[in-house]
């Protein structure tokens, strides 16, 4: 296996995922000076005396993740989850609202994981004025996005979709109506009743898609959707892109592999942003992945340490970690032949890193040596307390799991 490595590195015995070719084939990848100089079958001529030459052992060699929507920098749980890149919310302290902040946040030191960031849509993520979006991206933002919050103010949304269309910048939203949501901790249902949480009906998401994808429609704006989890969004969804709108949306695992009875009782590790749903819109999400609808899948990434999560249910704040576990759980799809191994990459990697204009998420001759070694047959068990990042606050706690990320490669250099 690849331990520490200088100067040009060359990968044999592997699995090659390319998920523009729709293919898994043996072979191996050549790299120099940070980039993919040949993959697949390499001829033993082309290597050099001072070469690095590791054993792949039958590994999967792929892109490394692109992970749209983190809200933290957290290099070492990206590392161990095999993400290169991080798309990172403006939801920091302070917001990402001014260039200032945007151009700090882009100059985190790269060589662990890329940081990308987005730019908040209005001040202070209030939901009250619009912030300086041309500015913003001039210092390197790729979106503009609403935060954590849904803005209720529609003239102001419409205004945003606008502004950032003159941009050619994707306007990226939280899809829950706040007049529904508003003290709400969980999803109306059996279980909400029975531990008698406050709670708001699914259409609340639904209610924001239509609104959202409305104004889009009229403005012409790119949309995305950060986190999809019910059945009537993503009806939505499919019928705006019938109708040509140029909208695309994400879903995390935990939508996709967890209904609303994880919450019981009281898993305040289970409390997220959207809650957890249905049963039925659990099925329905893994659904929008089969045919095509969900077009990206993201880890939620928003560590929460026990001052904000060993509180009773209704206290305690919303998220989870989810990079370090985002590939492991994510596999689950092509072990249940949801999708297929290339498909699952391309939603990993090479369609977030295409949606944001990134150079990333791709094995081709000549991108970025941003790759990752995955042994998908590999068991183990998810431990909250030993994952890598700054908190361990997993809904999939114990967890056992197959498929994990043996090695993560940075512009050609191991890291980790």
């Amino acid at each position: 296996m690849i331990g520490s490595a200088k100067g040009t590195l060359a990968i044999r015995n592997g699995r090659i995922v390319d998920p523009v070719a729709g293919t898994v084939e043996e072979g191996g990848v050549l790299i120099r000076d940070g980039r993919i100089e040949a993959y697949g079958e390499i001829e033993h001529g082309v290597f050099r005396k001072s070469d690095v030459v590791a054993d792949a052992r039958g590994a999967l060699i792929a892109p490394g993740l692109v992970d749209v929507g983190a809200f933290a920098i957290d290099p070492k749980a990206a590392t161990a989850g095999g993400i290169t890149t991080s798309l990172l919310m403006p939801d920091q302290a302070p917001p990402l609202d001014a260039p200032a902040l945007i151009r700090q946040a882009a100059s985190f030191p790269a060589d662990a994981v890329r940081i990308v960031p987005f730019a908040a849509a209005t001040r202070g993520l209030q939901g009250r004025e619009m912030a300086e979006i041309g500015l913003m991206k001039r210092a390197g933002a790729v979106a503009v996005c609403t935060g954590r919050q849904w803005i209720a103010d529609s003239g102001l949304m419409y205004r945003i979709m606008a502004y950032a269309t003159a941009f050619h910048m994707i306007v990226m939203t939280h899809t829950e109506d706040g007049g529904l949501v508003n003290g709400a901790v969980a999803t109306d249902g059996e279980m909400a009743s029975r531990l008698g949480l406050a709670s708001a009906p699914a259409i609340a998401e639904a209610m924001a898609v239509a609104r959202d994808l409305m104004l889009a429609e009229e403005t012409g704006a790119r949309l995305h959707f950060r986190q999809l989890s019910t059945a009537r969004a993503f009806d939505l969804v499919r019928a705006a892109k019938k109708r040509g709108v140029a909208v695309t949306c994400g879903v995390s695992p935990a939508h996709f592999l967890l209904s609303d009875q994880a919450i019981g009782p009281f898993k305040t590790f289970a409390r997220l942003s959207p809650p957890l749903r249905s049963e039925d819109d659990r099925k329905a999400t893994i659904e929008a992945v089969r045919d095509g609808t969900v077009d990206l899948i993201c880890s939620a990434h928003d560590p929460r340490g026990p001052e904000a999560k060993r509180l009773p249910y209704v206290s305690a704040e919303p998220g989870m970690a989810g990079a370090e576990t985002l590939l492991t759980l994510s596999l689950a799809l092509a072990q249940e032949d949801v999708v297929t191994l290339p498909r699952l990459f391309e939603l990993l990697a090479t369609a977030p890193a295409n949606l944001f204009g990134l150079e990333a998420g791709r094995m081709a001759v000549g991108a970025p040596a941003d790759l990752i070694l995955v042994d998908d047959g590999k068991p183990w068990k998810i431990v909250g307390d030993k994952l890598a990042g700054k908190a361990g606050n997993t809904p999939f706690d114990g967890l056992p799991v197959q498929g994990r990320v043996l090695k993560t490669i940075k512009g050609g250099q191991p890291v980790g």
